[in-house]
């Protein structure tokens, strides 16, 4: 499993704005096909039609997060309907990290399960991903976000910077105020990108627009993401983006609030990783703007599809950016006009040809 780091096509990413409907039921008779073989490398062994199962470990934004821990456990469900599996031994399943110390003992779980592939949802897994690799090195295994060194270590990444620049674009020409705001959770290298590509696009379009900026620290409590939000919009920001996982649930309470006393405010929301489109309505109207899709239900099923053939990508980084349409921006409904859409696309164009290069790190 030499590592190497190439692009990878997803061509439905952007296409399918729409979240995936939740395939699977507790229900269904569980199938015993588990593999009890240890001593070989499962990533070079063809298995029967069913006879592989794969799981996941979310981060601690849960994986009803409206976010990139939900997209890879409806991207699990799908793969699993589509291979005949049940929830549970031998077909799929999770386990919910309350805090990072689940992490490790997680895994540890699903090792003990056998299930034959299992993912690692988020940068913070990092290190317990390095830790159970080396333990196990016979299991296949996969991170979202982050990069493992390790043969049996799949590395899933992704350009947000690239996406997050076509969304900053959108919220530069939709301001009416010329003030926007980014909400971020944890400041690590994936939300930086986000942060980066954010900025860039929107200076891009209004140079001298006002960005205002808020880590808030963390991908599950909403409320910070609600007073981050309120700070915002109270300071004159019509428009704000989240890359916060769960707490981003909060911006979206904050807009809707606001919007519901004023219909007439141009508040406005992008959402992150999935289509949150459901996620701003209010009454007969919508707070969300648009989001920033993350193909991340797709790489997993791609890597699950591959796992299963024998071509597991074990000791490789792959990254999905424009180029590969591994990320874009969800359908506005109408929200965007369409000269402002044109714009966008001739920004997206430019970007996955390489005439601009998105930064990946925002400026001091």
């Amino acid at each position: 499993m030499k590592k190497r780091k190439f692009g990878l096509l997803i061509s439905s990413v952007v296409a399918s704005g729409a979240i995936l409907a939740a395939c699977g039921s507790d229900d269904d008779a569980t199938k015993d096909t588990s593999n009890n073989d240890t001593t070989g490398d499962k990533g070079t062994e063809e298995t029967a039609s069913g006879d592989f199962s794969i799981a996941m470990v979310t981060d601690v934004g849960g994986v009803d997060d409206k976010s990139f821990n939900q997209s890879a456990w409806e991207g699990i469900q799908e793969w699993g309907a589509d291979n005949g599996l049940s929830r549970g031994e031998g077909g799929f399943d999770y386990l919910q990290s309350q805090s990072d110390a689940d992490y490790n003992t997680n895994l540890n779980n699903l090792i003990r399960r056998d299930f034959d592939l299992m993912f690692g949802v988020g940068y913070m897994m990092v290190d317990a991903m390095s830790e159970i690799a080396a333990e196990n090195p016979n299991k296949m295994l996969a991170i979202i976000d982050g990069v493992v060194e390790a043969d049996n270590v799949a590395s899933l990444m992704f350009k947000e910077h690239e996406g997050a620049f076509l969304a900053g674009v959108a919220a530069a020409k939709m301001s009416e105020s010329g003030k926007i705001g980014f909400v971020g959770g944890a400041e690590i290298p994936v939300i930086q990108r986000f942060h980066a590509g954010f900025v860039a696009g929107a200076q891009a379009v209004n140079p001298d627009i006002k960005i205002e900026v808020n880590y808030t620290g963390v991908f599950d409590d909403a409320s910070k993401g609600k007073i981050a939000a309120n700070a915002m919009y109270s300071a004159g920001a019509d428009i704000v983006f989240h890359a916060a996982g769960a707490t981003g649930n909060g911006v979206f309470s904050e807009a809707k609030e606001r919007k519901q006393k004023n219909p007439e405010a141009n508040i406005w929301v992008i959402g992150v990783d999935a289509d949150q489109y459901e996620e701003g309505k209010v009454g007969e109207h919508n707070v969300t703007l648009t989001s920033m899709l993350k193909g991340v239900g797709t790489a997993v099923k791609d890597i699950a599809d591959r796992a299963k053939a024998g071509d597991f990508p074990g000791g490789e980084t792959i990254t999905y950016g424009l180029a590969e349409n591994g990320v874009g921006l969800a359908d506005s409904r109408g929200a965007i006009p369409e000269d402002v859409l044109a714009e966008i696309e001739d920004y997206k164009a430019k970007i996955a040809s390489g005439e601009i290069v998105v930064p990946e790190k925002p400026e001091k």
